[in-house]
């Protein structure tokens, strides 16, 4: 399990894929899957659709990632894709896949989920879908959550955001992932800031590589993340050139992951967007 691995000390490497949209799509994704598991990942994050719409198809990309590559699987799991009928239906399916890495999260609301639907969940906030699967699955499992170094968008303040993220780790969570972070500075600080308000478990933080210039903009609508003036200087300089952006965007990324290294984070978690290309050109200069 990716707790036991955490465990041992070393600071971990991982990427996150996306299941295909489509079922005739399955065989991209696991050549992306054959590419990067070439690279030595720790272990491997599969993105679930909003509302349910692919957690069946996360469930075949994470047993691909598991049991053909030998590589721990991490399957996200949200608060609006599950009833509690539904997750313990998900559970035996991950156990028949010998499946044991789960991130809960919240999630986002689907479009076609009505104001009804959308008040009357059962987890209403993933630290509630975190209790019930430890109390479940006591230790067979491991448990991820997802962290904001800026706080969540939805949140009042930095403090009252840390107090959610409490809740959590307090419910069960084994291990957190940091949503994209652009600056490691403020990765730093609050790691800092998690660890003075009594947060112990590790922390890996994530790292999105920006190849492209349009990409920036719906990341930072999406996560709230800040942008470093570096970062907005090569996308001003370079965004209009595709084999420019691709190269200075992978070497903002590596020089990242290698200045946290040098300060000890716990893992890197490499969104990959399924492109081994990207990830590929990163580690090559790492």
């Amino acid at each position: 399990m990716i707790k036991d691995l955490f465990a041992s000390g070393s600071s971990l490497l991982s990427f996150e894929v996306f299941p295909p949209k489509k079922d005739d799509e399955f065989a991209g994704v696991f050549s992306t899957i054959d590419e990067l598991a070439a690279l030595n990942p720790d272990f491997i994050s599969v993105t679930y659709g909003a509302g349910g719409s692919n957690s069946k198809k996360t469930l075949e990309v994470a047993s691909y990632i598991q049991n053909e590559k030998k590589i721990e699987a991490l399957c996200h799991m949200t608060c609006v894709g599950y009833t509690k009928a539904d997750l313990d239906k998900a559970l035996d399916e991950f156990d028949k896949a010998s499946l044991k890495n789960l991130l809960a999260l919240r999630g986002d609301r689907p479009l076609s989920m009505t104001d009804e639907q959308f008040n009357s969940r059962e987890f209403m906030y993933a630290n509630e879908m975190v209790g019930y699967i430890r109390d479940r699955r006591h230790d067979s499992v491991c448990i991820g959550g997802a962290c904001y170094p800026e706080k969540h968008p939805e949140s009042d303040s930095l403090s009252a955001d840390i107090a959610n993220i409490k809740r959590k780790v307090d419910a069960g969570l084994d291990f957190m992932t940091t949503q994209m972070c652009f600056d490691n500075d403020l990765f730093l600080k609050y790691f800092d800031l998690l660890h003075r308000n009594g947060i112990e478990i590790p922390v890996t933080c994530g790292i999105m590589p920006i190849t492209k210039a349009g990409q920036l903009g719906r990341s930072v609508t999406l996560s709230g993340s800040s942008v470093p003036k570096k970062l907005s200087d090569i996308i001003a300089l370079h965004g209009d050139d595709p084999d420019e952006m691709f190269k200075y965007g992978t070497e903002y990324a590596a020089g990242q992951i290698r200045t946290l290294r040098s300060e000890g984070v716990h893992g890197i978690h490499i969104y990959a967007m399924n492109s081994a290309k990207t990830v590929k050109a990163i580690l090559e200069q790492l």
